[in-house]
């Protein structure tokens, strides 16, 4: 799995900003997904030779008693327990403050490597130095100044994070979880959802411990399972933390929890209280399995504490479609894993989305498609000229990733990728993530390049 770094800090020091500055550097960043999540807490990188994970935190207050700020802070000690590396952010330019110090004594607790970040200072790097020196009293080693809204000392942030970083293990940062014929389910969703009782109905016997009071769930818990031949592994989210010195109430934030497992699954299931509306939470874990790239089954739990009702059903599934519509692909079921109905028809679904999670079309077949697709609904013209596309090719799977070939890679109007998503959906039923690139032929840019000469010579 992908290391983990936290950007924590008091609140007002610039952890969003420089959050943001991270996900701005395309050279180091992964691109994100448009339209998945409202608010983003997390971002993966890649630098000096190593992939991993940055996770964002509100403001962090030691002590607050104000539940807004208290649950802030509790989602910030959440990350730091989960994470391999710690980025503390501090206002440079302020100097150490009584909260900075407070910040500084949990963060030695957690026995975590730490850069301390002098935010904000943007003069000459002399003064940068000096301004920075106050932060050594905290005593948690090399403070690294820098400006996260003038890009200065960005660069030198992530070769101190890399630095850090535990020693490489195997498969680190690889895109898709291994092919060895296992299935790897993850069940993912907020606290007293119902999570465990899902696994131990799944597996017709109490594997898991399950109880009314949320965080029940401590140790990592992985169950296999052998289901009409075939290997599934199913993962109970709600057990990939740690639990050191966090109250039980932190489970609430699940997002940090699911990225860990999510990393080595197949398919996410996302179980949601049928008597409860979609909330916000559901909506960033749903979004975590796009952007992961992972199969995702979404199951509305407790069913049978709602009026069995077909009418009623069927509007349950439409607002759920709507809520969550950027995952409109993914198959809704109902279920009551106490009662033991519907249940089966999750693992069903499980193992038919693992397959199509995997899958790969033949060449021939996708560009009739493509030539298809082009017949029905021409490309639109882009900077005053015709939009052609030329070939495609399934490049990957795990998810399923195709490349388009095509005269202009960076015009391709969104709702013509949709376009092309949709009938590769609809083609080879695929209920899973698709990823479409958009390449130039071989050698366009540098046909482009020897034109220019020759029609600036016109003029």
């Amino acid at each position: 799995m992908k290391p983990l770094v936290a950007i924590v800090g008091r609140p007002n020091v610039g952890k969003s900003t420089l959050f943001n500055r991270l996900i701005g550097r395309r050279l180091a960043l992964v691109e994100d997904m448009p339209g998945v999540t409202r608010d983003r807490h997390y971002a993966d990188a890649e630098w000096g030779g190593r992939s991993f994970t940055f996770i964002d935190t509100g403001g962090f207050v030691p002590g607050e008693k104000d539940s807004l700020l208290k649950q802030v802070r509790e989602q910030a000690q959440l990350a730091v327990e989960e994470c391999d590396v710690i980025v503390f952010v501090t206002d440079g330019r302020e100097g150490v403050t009584a909260a900075d110090e407070s910040v500084a004594s949990y963060l030695r607790k957690s026995g975590k490597p730490v850069i301390v970040a002098a935010n904000k200072l943007d003069n000459t790097t002399g003064t940068m130095q000096a301004l920075a020196a106050d932060f050594y009293k905290l005593g948690l080693g090399e403070v690294h100044p820098m400006s996260a809204e003038h890009n200065l000392g960005v660069n030198g942030l992530f070769d101190e994070v890399v630095e850090k970083l535990p020693p490489k293990e195997e498969g680190e940062g690889d895109a898709a979880p291994p092919d060895d014929g296992i299935i790897r389910v993850a069940i993912i969703g907020r606290p007293n959802v119902g999570k465990s009782t899902l696994v131990n109905a799944i597996l017709k016997e109490k594997r898991v411990v399950a109880s009314d009071v949320p965080g029940t769930t401590r140790d990592p818990i992985d169950s296999p399972l052998t289901y009409k031949g075939r290997k599934l592994l199913l993962t109970d989210t709600a057990g990939i933390r740690r639990k050191k010195t966090i109250a039980q109430q932190v489970e609430k934030y699940s997002v940090v929890a699911a990225l860990k497992v999510m990393e080595r699954s197949d398919v996410a299931v996302l179980l949601m209280d049928a008597t409860e509306p979609a909330v916000d939470q559901d909506a960033k874990l749903a979004g975590l399995a796009e952007e992961r790239g992972r199969a995702l089954v979404i199951v509305v739990n407790k069913w049978d504490l709602v009026d069995n009702d077909a009418r009623r059903q069927d509007a349950y599934r439409e607002s759920l479609k709507h809520a969550l519509k950027f995952v409109g692909y993914a198959p809704i079921l109902f279920t009551s894993a106490l009662t033991g109905s519907k249940v089966e028809k999750v693992v069903d679904v499980a193992v038919e989305l693992a397959q199509q999670f995997r899958f790969r079309a033949p060449t021939p077949q996708l560009n009739r498609l493509l030539e298809h697709m082009v017949d029905n609904n021409p490309a639109p013209i882009v900077k005053s000229k015709p939009l052609r596309l030329y070939y495609i090719a399934q490049v990957a799977a795990a998810p399923p990733t195709f490349t388009v070939t095509c005269n202009q890679p960076e015009g391709v109007p969104d709702m013509y990728k949709r376009y092309i998503t949709n009938q590769l959906r609809k083609t080879f039923d695929l209920r899973v993530p698709i990823r479409i690139l958009f390449r130039g032929r071989p050698g366009q840019a540098k046909r482009a390049a020897r034109k220019k000469p020759h029609l600036q010579g016109k003029h």
